[in-house]
């Protein structure tokens, strides 16, 4: 882990590169600079980073870029390593709830498998 890093983050499987290198360089670099405030913040504002109300410790990631929302789920694992799961954009004001079953299966399927 980069000693400058309170939390690190790691990306399970390629569902997230999936959704990352399908989208614009903005948005990449927006993602980035939120990845990066989860590695370096000891406090992160709800405005980037929340846990998923009605989860067992399933978190999101919260871009915006322009008008367009886009969520990454992800988990904690040891503390301060981050798992990175999938992402998507976001087009109603509720998260569509196969992504949340998604990001609960992989979850899963880490925990199982690690």
């Amino acid at each position: 882990m980069n000693e400058n890093y309170i939390r690190n983050t790691i990306v399970y499987k390629d569902y997230f590169w999936d959704f990352y290198n399908n989208q614009t360089k903005a948005v990449q670099e927006k993602i980035d600079w939120v990845i990066g405030l989860v590695r370096t913040l000891k406090f992160i504002p709800d405005k980037f980073f929340k846990h998923l109300e009605g989860t067992h410790g399933i978190y999101e990631m919260r871009i915006k870029v322009g008008s367009d929302i886009f969520r990454i789920f992800c988990c904690f694992d040891k503390g301060n390593l981050v798992i990175l799961f999938n992402g998507f954009q976001k087009k109603t004001n509720k998260t569509p709830s196969q992504e949340i079953e998604r990001a609960k299966k992989l979850k899963q399927q880490y925990f199982e498998t690690k």
